[in-house]
């Protein structure tokens, strides 16, 4: 009985923190903001739903896999959103290097 409490409580936060991302996804104004908002909100969100997941299912066989998904996650997520927000840096930064190079010739 605790155990489908506690668990439930875990995926709801999860599932919260999912539409907080993905309101944030849709509202805010830029790119560096989005993906921000994405990254903090899906890890925690993973983080939360699959630990609720462990605590339905009880230590076993299939939770080993989800904490291994879980550090995959943890590993994948943020490198994923550094790559996402540098390759949108370096294109602004091209684009105006190219600006520059109309207006001087």
């Amino acid at each position: 009985m605790i155990k489908t409490i506690v668990g439930g409580i875990f995926i709801f936060g999860g599932l919260f923190f999912f539409m907080v991302g993905t309101l944030g996804i849709l509202r805010f104004p830029d790119v560096f903001t989005r993906v921000h908002s994405a990254a903090k909100c899906d890890t925690l969100g993973a983080l939360l739903s699959l630990t609720g997941l462990i605590i339905f299912n009880g230590f076993n066989g299939s939770s080993l896999k989800l904490i291994l998904i879980l550090i995959f996650i943890w590993i994948t997520n943020p490198t994923a959103t550094h790559l996402i927000g540098k390759a949108e840096y370096l294109r602004r930064i091209n684009k105006r290097e190219g600006e520059n190079k109309d207006e001087n010739i």
